[in-house]
């Protein structure tokens, strides 16, 4: 096969046995956790009719996630991936089949609603502390199962996997909220992380590509985040897209907008969380056979900027189909945010440090998601919902601009030379 040929190949990553096990691998962990946390909110707002606590879940899980994170990168890149792999997902298991117990009217019926609240939040910490070190395993496992030269090819994969699965979790659980109620969601949740389980049974494990076993935890920290904090193109990556999820996050507020706002109820609220999907699915299969690493800088500032002034439409809409429609932009910005945010990582990640950098990501974009709710659902409390979402969105603009104006090499960020020099590895 000519270097051209492999370059136009948009299946390429795909050629290998693996990495098709891998995404369904992903895809059913992001879904099941995805999904979770929908179904979660739903039933605590239900309970609660506040929106800070829908602000408290996010920061429960964010709490042990971002304070375990470095260590957990420490520990993803001292042991083998593949066996850290299955203790995550058991871990997560378990969390979910406590979730799926605590909604069982049967189980928790004598039990008040404080004591419920507060078995979820327990749970939901607990969690965070799983995602702390499955985030890391998962980012360092796809270096190992796919040869160099398909890389970039399964970066985009990945990432489009990660967010079809991240949006369409959500989705689902709006829709099974309506049909079969909470406490059966949370039984398919379950079944999701028992399919991951089984897909990773038919990876072989791995060997260990850190030379540094035995390593001191200080030393090893330092070489990471040294890595991350010099290496300017990562840090503006990573910096980019935490602001836009922190400060955009107003899908947390959702349960809100469905129950009081639209007032279109549960089939409605799966409907608005459906939408970003639709996006994220065009962002798959149009960045499969159309790169984004061309002026990535300029298309990842652009993304960013989109998913910005979607969010402040769907906060001033009043419409059920407008907002379906903003957040369906939101969707398809977002992806090609996490598209060419996932490939430049991949790229110019050494392969010994990837654990390490996985946790910095977790912190800076992963758990942006949870201080995202949190900080939705404290803005929503302190000024009102509409314009929580709506500053929000504008905050994410103006961080965009100040971005392209201060950060040229950034700005005129191309990866043709990092993808030329992968694809000539054998």
């Amino acid at each position: 096969m000519t270097t051209k040929t492999t370059k136009q190949d948009p299946y390429q990553a795909l050629r290998y046995r693996e990495f098709n096990v891998f995404l369904l691998l992903r895809f059913a962990m992001v879904f099941a956790w995805a999904m979770q946390f929908i179904v979660i909110e739903w039933e605590v707002y239900s309970l609660t009719k506040n929106p800070l606590s829908l602000g408290i879940i996010g920061l429960m899980e964010v709490i042990p996630a971002v304070g375990m994170a470095l260590f957990a990168g420490h520990i993803v890149d001292q042991k083998e991936k593949k066996g850290l792999l299955v203790k995550c997902i058991l871990g997560f298991s378990v969390i979910s089949f406590g979730l799926f117990l605590v909604t069982w009217p049967r189980v928790v019926g004598d039990l008040s609603p404080t004591i419920i609240l507060y078995s979820i939040y327990t749970l939901v910490f607990l969690g965070g502390l799983v995602r702390a070190f499955l985030g890391p395993t998962i980012f360092s496992l796809l270096s190992l199962i796919i040869p160099k030269k398909a890389y970039p090819n399964a970066a985009t994969w990945s990432s489009s996997v990660w967010q079809i699965g991240a949006v369409m979790g959500p989705a689902l659980a709006g829709f099974s909220i309506n049909w079969i109620g909470v406490h059966w969601s949370m039984c398919l949740v379950f079944g999701f992380s028992i399919l991951s389980l089984i897909a990773l049974s038919q990876i072989s494990k791995k060997p260990i590509t850190n030379p540094k076993i035995g390593e001191s935890i200080k030393d090893s920290l330092a070489e990471g985040l040294n890595f991350v904090f010099k290496n300017q193109i990562v840090l503006g990556a990573l910096s980019l897209d935490m602001i836009a999820v922190l400060f955009g996050g107003a899908v947390a507020l959702l349960p809100i907008f469905a129950q009081d706002i639209l007032k279109v109820g549960a089939e409605g609220f799966g409907i608005l969380r459906a939408a970003p999907a639709v996006g994220a699915f065009i962002t798959m299969l149009v960045s499969a056979y159309v790169p984004l690493y061309k002026n990535a800088g300029k298309k990842l500032l652009v993304a960013i900027f989109i998913f910005g002034l979607s969010i402040i439409l769907f906060g001033l809409s009043t419409s059920f189909w407008l907002s379906v429609f903003a957040l369906f932009l939101s969707g398809l910005a977002d992806g090609i945010s996490v598209v060419i945010r996932q490939t430049i990582l991949q790229l110019k990640t050494p392969d010994h440090m990837r654990g390490r950098v996985g946790a910095v990501n977790s912190i800076f974009v992963g758990s942006s998601n949870e201080l995202g709710a949190f900080e939705s659902g404290a803005t929503a409390k302190l000024m009102g919902t509409v314009t929580s979402v709506v500053f929000g969105g504008s905050i994410t603009l103006l961080t965009v601009v100040v971005t392209a104006l201060k950060s040229p090499t950034f700005r005129n960020l191309d990866l043709k030379k990092d993808m030329d020099d992968h694809h000539n590895m054998e």
